[in-house]
């Protein structure tokens, strides 16, 4: 076999690295913290690339959203109550920044758990071979009694469990999301997908329940999402129900006429998904507003982002005084 020449270089034309445009720039370089630096600092100080800029740009416009008095919707997934997050989510209600959630139903069984015992969250690998996986008899009976109580007075599925757990005074109600956004008055939406969750299997479910408070819920959720002009939606921890979901939402508000166009999006989860980045992220803000994804652990991303956007509130109210 017989090789060819090697291509020479030496006609090759250059240029002044000194004339050519830069991405980066020591300008856009973080800065180490000095002792004593607050979370402001912090944010101030990272560096102006990538997530860096999309972050306090996020903060900033969700600090806007609350002083405009806008809606702030927090859509979550089960894992964001598995890893300890309840009290900063309560926080930012009582304090009115997040003015509705949205959950799956396996939301609502970890947060019951907790209401009841303080603890929730079994070890699916120790029972599953037994058959014994989802079958604990308090978390389906509370679950699904709260369910065929809110059907029968025509509640929706979140407001009938958060009003149950309140009617029942569990030990830890002041730990729930549902419990407390009951006492604060925050709307709460619950959106299952039957045969997912494990009260599902319980004798006592009710299809015609589930179905009657979660599509009640639903009709809720798009009255919410109608009124989004110039708020945000916050995606935290579900890769594929609440974002169908909301842009399902989205097309039944724009079609009875609501003019929801120019809002902030964000999703927050361990790894980039399909469904997060078009029915989030990308789609519902390409005729305005902003879309934004952060990946990252729940239990440092949601933790640093109320902590910045508290401080963001915080310096607000100082300048305005």
């Amino acid at each position: 076999m017989t090789y060819p020449e090697p291509l020479s270089f030496t006609e090759l034309k250059t240029y002044s690295v000194h004339d050519r445009f830069s991405k980066v720039t020591v300008d856009n370089f973080a800065r180490p913290l000095p002792p004593g630096a607050t979370i402001g600092d912090f944010i101030r100080h990272l560096p102006q690339q990538f997530a860096g800029v999309d972050f306090p740009e996020l903060v900033e416009a969700l600090a806007l959203c609350h002083q405009r008095q806008r809606p702030i919707i927090c859509g979550m997934g089960a894992h964001v109550i598995k890893v300890g997050l309840n009290p900063i989510i309560i926080d930012l209600m009582e304090k009115g920044v997040i003015t509705a959630l949205a959950l799956n139903g396996a939301g609502i069984i970890h947060d019951t758990e907790i209401a009841m015992l303080g603890r929730t969250s079994e070890d699916v690998g120790q029972v599953l071979g037994a058959g014994a996986f989802g079958a604990a008899r308090e978390t389906g009976e509370v679950v699904n009694g709260a369910i065929s109580q809110g059907a029968r007075n025509n509640l929706g599925l979140g407001q009938a469990m958060g009003q149950y757990l309140v009617e029942k005074e569990f030990p830890f109600n002041d730990m729930s999301l549902l419990a407390s956004a009951h006492r604060l008055g925050v709307p709460v939406t619950v959106h299952v997908a039957l045969g997912t969750d494990i009260v599902h299997i319980h004798p006592s479910a009710s299809g015609a329940d589930i179905g009657q408070t979660s599509h009640h819920d639903f009709k809720i959720f798009c009255r919410l999402v109608s009124d989004l002009e110039g708020g945000a939606y916050l995606n935290i921890g579900s890769a594929v129900l609440l974002p169908e979901v909301f842009l399902k939402a989205l097309t039944v508000t724009r079609n009875l006429g609501f003019t929801v166009n120019t809002f902030t999006t964000a999703n927050f989860d361990f790894i980039r998904h399909y469904r997060t980045m078009t029915n989030v992220v990308n789609r519902p803000t390409a005729s305005g507003g902003r879309g934004y994804n952060f990946i990252g652990h729940h239990e440092l991303m949601i933790p640093l982002l109320a902590a910045a956007l508290l401080d963001a509130l915080s310096q607000q109210a100082q300048k305005e005084m």
